[in-house]
């Protein structure tokens, strides 16, 4: 699930740091130089020719003068020299609110490179092969919000669950195959890239790109990592050997995921940042993108229900586990996530129809994200 109020990470949005500036001053080499980086004359051509040669003086001369242009303008290089700094990256959520940047316009087709040369018969021979894919910053009509797209159905073997640490660590490590699987077919068919992802199940606390992560905390996702707070669940929730509960919690996350590398995620905290993520404007967007994630996640369900070890009881701890969770009343926290029964709905909007469509809460009306 996601972070606590306060503590989610600032998703996958660019970072825009820089790297600090760097001047590289371009100066004449130093003396005793080895040969190659000044001229050197041949041994003994000074001596000889002042001793041969009338006209060594304006030989000199010349000399002199040319020396003298030469560390001129090896000076003006130096000073001209423009500063560099690394360009900003797309590396991880910021934990401060930095500058949006424009949003893409690109769509999702995938563009083609044409290469042209010559054969050995000398005809011109032309290939063309698609351009990878690009995720694409959008929220509403982001292509794989806006398109009718399923999960594939995949039959998934999982372990036997434990509540444990390491039981929980094999058994959501045996899962992201599952998950992956499943979203594939739905990533080619809106022609976006599906990202690896990394799995890291902590009992203790860690750092993070997003801040300081602890067992106090609920799972939730940051910079393509979907850390698991294994101790959180078992001890502190106690959701026992309900392995569809445990599931569903890891599904969601992935749904960050999926809106990560689709584009959705980026595009959602720039509209965040732009109206304030504090505000009423900026938490019901939150809530859209987290009832989002719900919703994918419930797709991921529908994918693997009923197959493999997927029974009906797991579909069924997974449902109950997403209508548990939410904004409950009088809690004091931010509204950023959604009432428990408005993300039951879209849990079974999305196990229900298995669409992309379906789940794009970015065009739903206020009160269905409520």
């Amino acid at each position: 699930m996601p972070p606590p109020a306060g503590a989610r990470p600032v998703p996958t949005h660019p970072g825009f740091a820089t790297a600090p500036t760097v001047r590289i001053p371009r100066t004449a080499p130093p003396a005793g130089s080895p040969p190659g980086l000044v001229p050197a004359a041949p041994p003994g051509l000074g001596q000889a020719a002042a001793r041969q040669s009338p006209a060594t003086p304006l030989l000199a001369l010349a000399l002199i003068v040319v020396s003298v242009l030469g560390i001129g303008v090896i000076g003006l290089l130096a000073v001209s020299t423009s500063t560099r700094t690394a360009e900003p990256g797309y590396d991880r959520y910021p934990t401060h609110t930095p500058t949006p940047g424009p949003s893409a316009t690109t769509t999702g087709a995938s563009p083609t490179t044409t290469h042209t040369g010559r054969t050995s018969t000398g005809t011109t021979a032309t290939s063309t092969t698609p351009a990878e894919p690009k995720p694409v910053h959008r929220t509403g009509d982001n292509p794989l919000s806006a398109q009718g797209i399923s999960t594939g159905q995949v039959t998934c073997q999982l372990p036997r669950f434990s509540p444990d640490p390491a039981g929980q660590d094999a058994f959501y490590r045996a899962a992201l195959p599952c998950l992956e699987a499943a979203w594939a077919p739905a990533f080619r068919a809106a022609g976006l890239p599906l990202k690896p992802v990394e799995l890291r199940t902590i009992t203790g606390s860690v750092k993070t790109p997003c801040g300081n992560l602890t067992q106090e905390d609920t799972a939730y996702y940051c910079d393509g990592v979907i850390y698991m707070t294994a101790l959180y669940y078992s001890q502190r929730e106690k959701l026992g050997n309900r392995a569809g509960k445990y599931l569903a919690v890891l599904a969601h996350e992935y749904g960050h995921h999926v809106q990560e590398s689709s584009g959705i995620l980026k595009a959602g905290w720039d509209r965040m940042y732009e109206v304030g993520p504090e505000t009423p404007a900026g938490l019901e967007l939150s809530r859209r993108k987290e009832l989002q994630a719900t919703c994918f996640g419930a797709m991921f369900i529908a994918a693997v229900g009923g197959k493999g070890s997927v029974d009906r009881t797991m579909v069924n701890d997974a449902v109950q586990d997403f209508g548990d969770r939410g904004d409950w009343p009088n809690n004091g926290k931010p509204r950023d996530h959604g009432r428990p029964e408005v993300n039951k709905a879209w849990a079974n909007q999305g196990l229900r129809t298995n669409s992309t469509a379906q789940c794009n809460t970015w065009v739903a009306t206020p009160d269905s994200v409520s």
